[in-house]
């Protein structure tokens, strides 16, 4: 059974720093495309950032903010968020593909989720 669970969310202020953390367990990370996406309520689900075997992309919001990097040897992947803003306020899931390997931030390319971890950014 695959499962993806979250990490490092919280609340920090404006300008401010997190690194979220994804651990996959019954899939092995090593060679697929694993992501970041963030929704908030009453708004669609936004690809953030998402790596195929180190071939990164960026949403347009974060690039120059926001870094995906993985472990594949810990079967993990991460988010480091960097020069937060309140509008980067948002409920954020990893996720991974389960099928054939697509370098895209469209999240109905990817078929195992996590539960979400919320991050809150004050002014």
């Amino acid at each position: 059974q695959v499962q993806l669970v979250e990490s490092g969310g919280g609340s920090v202020q404006d300008e401010g720093s997190l690194r979220l953390s994804c651990a996959a367990s019954g899939y092995n990370i090593s060679r697929r495309c694993v992501g970041w996406f963030r929704q908030g309520l009453g708004k669609e689900r936004e690809g953030v950032a998402i790596d195929c075997d180190g071939n990164p992309l960026y949403s347009n919001s974060v690039k120059g903010r926001f870094t995906i990097s993985r472990d594949n040897a810990k079967n993990s992947f991460y988010l480091q968020m960097n020069s937060l803003k309140p509008e980067d306020t948002d409920m954020y899931y990893c996720a991974a593909q389960g099928g054939k390997r697509v370098h895209s931030l469209w999240p109905d390319s990817y078929t195992y989720w996590g539960k979400g971890t919320l991050v809150t950014i004050s002014s």
